[in-house]
């Protein structure tokens, strides 16, 4: 499926919307667009840098952690927002025609901008991530198994302490029937309830010191997912309203105020689900960006509210 998606169906949304609204005149007015974008990618990696130091993120989920700080989703979501903003009755940004074509056009431009620099720039990065953790791990498990190996010669010099191999029988085929027949007579999906399930995962967190280490306490590598809600949230958002500002008071952006909002607003989207897919392609932190994203599309739902309305009021 991500193969799909990568090959052809993300290929096909962006030439499809590209085809229908870009035109070369808009490319010359919108050229700090792309400009606008590439500063969230390289704000949101050097902060993730920040926040991988502050918080010793683990070697595997570095990558993930910058892939899910720089890219945000300049596609899907922009495309769904600003048509609903532009149809709205008392919509700031104008007639309604003109708004939703013009809105069609940015989220078009910021959907295939955003798609190139994902491909290149965020794959690139969790590429290399992934690609160093894949090597620290070979290295520990190289040193893990001429440890094992020479422990086993060890134990095969010392010979057999207590019993011979000839006492070490397996299952006689009487006792592996019984062990058929009562599994049987067992009905699992009862017993294996979700409520046992859920309780069986709570004791071994709880009681698994490992996995308790890693979920739960102020040193978890989970509890990066905070400070991830906070970059995209809080941090990139206000970074951005001054990138904006500042791109306007120089002449580099124009006044059009759909057109600001919308690069105010790619500040502010919560990571690209891109993201998940190079993960599962390198098999790097995927159960923890699945997470990452719950987590993040579901504070966005008040985020994205929140800071459209304070947008909207800023540009009045």
């Amino acid at each position: 499926m991500n193969n799909l998606v990568f090959y052809l169906f993300s290929p096909a949304l962006v030439v499809s919307q590209l085809g229908e609204t870009i035109t070369f005149q808009s490319l010359r007015t919108l050229w700090f667009m792309p400009v606008n974008i590439l500063l969230t990618f390289i704000i949101g990696s050097i902060l993730a840098w920040i926040l991988i130091k502050i918080t010793k993120t683990p070697p595997h989920l570095q990558g993930l952690v910058t892939g899910c700080c720089s890219a945000g989703n300049l596609g899907n979501l922009l495309l769904i927002i600003v048509p609903a903003v532009c149809m709205e009755s008392n919509s700031p940004f104008g007639d309604s025609t003109i708004c939703s074509i013009n809105g069609t056009t940015y989220a078009s431009l910021s959907m295939a901008v955003g798609a190139i620099y994902i491909w290149t720039y965020v794959y690139i990065i969790m590429r290399i991530y992934a690609d160093k953790s894949a090597e620290d791990t070979g290295t520990n498990q190289s040193i893990s198994d001429s440890e094992s190996y020479n422990a086993l010669l060890s134990r095969k010099n010392s010979g057999p302490s207590g019993c011979s191999k000839e006492d070490e029988l397996p299952l006689t085929i009487s006792e592996e029937k019984s062990v058929n027949k009562f599994t049987e007579k067992i009905n699992l999906k009862m017993v294996f309830a979700p409520a046992t399930i859920a309780a069986i995962f709570g004791f071994i967190i709880g009681i698994v010191s490992p996995i308790r280490k890693l979920m739960i306490g102020d040193s978890a590598p989970l509890r990066v997912i905070d400070r991830i809600l906070a970059v995209r949230n809080i941090f990139l958002p206000i970074i951005g309203i001054g990138i904006v500002k500042g791109a306007h008071h120089f002449g580099m952006v124009e006044s059009d105020s759909l057109y600001q909002f919308i690069l105010l607003l790619q500040f502010a989207l919560p990571p690209a689900m891109t993201v998940g897919v190079i993960a599962q392609l390198f098999e790097a932190g995927e159960g923890e960006c699945s997470v990452i994203m719950l987590w993040s599309y579901a504070l966005s739902a008040l985020s994205l509210t929140l800071w459209s309305t304070f947008y909207m009021w800023l540009l009045q």
